[in-house]
C-alpha cells in the first residue's frame, strides 16, 4: 500500500509542481504500528497538517482539543472546558465581526470524532488516507480543479472543514484557508489547499496526469500565438 502512495505522491507533486509533498490523514480506530507518537502541545488541528508534510506520526483525539474550533470541526462534542472556549471564541469573533450571528451553525464538521488521527507525507504510512491535502499555489490549483471535472466545492473559515466536507462526500474540496490557518502553517500569499477524500485519489492521479498533458500542448499552442501576435499590447507583459 505504501509503495503505490508513494508513487502516487511523486505523480501529483511533479504533474501539479508541488513545493510540499502531500498530505495524508487517516482517521483510526487504534494506533498505527511502527509510527511515533506526536508529543502534543500544538496551537491548532491545522498545525498537525502542516507537521504531516514533514513526518508521519499520529495523536489521539484529546490531542487536538486545544484548538476549540478545530477539535469542533474534527467532530468532538462542544461540552464541558471545551464547549466553554468554544462559545467564548465565537462570541468573541462575532463581536469584532469575523463572523455573522448563527454563522459557525453553517460549519461543516464530523458527526463523530476518530479516536486517532495518523498524519505524513503520503506514502509514509502503511494505512490508507481517509482525505489527502495538497498546500498547492493558484495554478497548481487550476489543474487540480479541471482534473476534478466538475464542481468542486470551496470553503474559507476554518480550513480545516474542507475534511468533513470531503468525509460527506464530495471527491475533491478545495478551501482558501482562514487568517488563523494561514498563521500557524505558515501558508504562503499565493497557496491554497486542495484535499482529496482517500478513495478518490488514484481517480484524481489518473485525471491529473491526463489534464496536465493536455495543458502543456495548450499553452505550447497559446505561446506560439501570443508571439506571433503583432498586436502592441498582447506582445508584452501587461501592466
Amino acid at each position: 500500500m505504501s509503495h503505490h502512495l508513494e508513487q502516487v505522491a511523486e505523480q501529483l507533486t511533479r504533474d501539479l509542481d508541488l513545493v510540499h509533498p502531500p498530505v495524508q490523514i487517516s482517521y483510526l480506530e487504534a494506533p498505527p504500528k511502527g509510527v511515533d507518537m506526536h508529543p502534543g502541545g500544538v496551537p491548532s488541528v491545522c498545525t498537525f497538517f502542516a507537521e504531516g508534510a514533514t513526518h508521519p506520526f499520529y495523536a489521539g483525539v484529546k490531542a487536538h482539543d486545544a484548538c476549540e474550533i478545530g477539535a469542533f470541526v474534527l467532530g468532538m462534542k462542544p461540552e464541558g472546558e471545551l464547549g466553554g472556549r468554544l462559545m467564548g471564541t465565537i462570541g468573541t469573533m462575532q463581536k469584532e465581526g469575523y463572523l455573522k450571528p448563527g454563522e459557525e451553525a453553517w460549519v461543516p464538521h464530523n458527526t463523530e470524532a476518530p479516536k486517532f488521527v495518523a498524519y505524513g507525507p503520503l506514502g509514509t504510512l502503511d494505512v490508507p488516507p481517509t482525505t489527502v491535502l495538497l498546500f498547492a499555489k493558484a495554478r497548481s490549483a487550476m489543474l487540480a480543479i479541471e482534473a476534478a471535472g466538475g464542481n468542486v466545492p470551496m470553503n474559507g473559515r476554518p480550513m480545516c472543514s474542507i475534511n468533513p466536507i470531503l468525509n460527506q462526500g464530495a471527491p475533491v474540496a478545495m478551501s482558501l484557508g482562514c487568517i488563523g490557518s494561514r498563521i500557524y502553517t505558515q501558508m504562503g500569499d499565493g497557496e491554497l489547499v486542495v484535499g482529496i477524500r482517500g478513495d478518490h485519489l488514484d481517480a484524481f492521479a489518473a485525471s491529473v496526469r491526463k489534464i496536465r498533458h493536455a495543458n502543456d500542448v495548450v499553452e505550447g499552442e497559446d505561446a506560439r500565438r501570443r508571439s506571433a501576435a503583432a498586436h502592441p499590447f498582447t506582445a508584452k507583459n501587461p501592466p
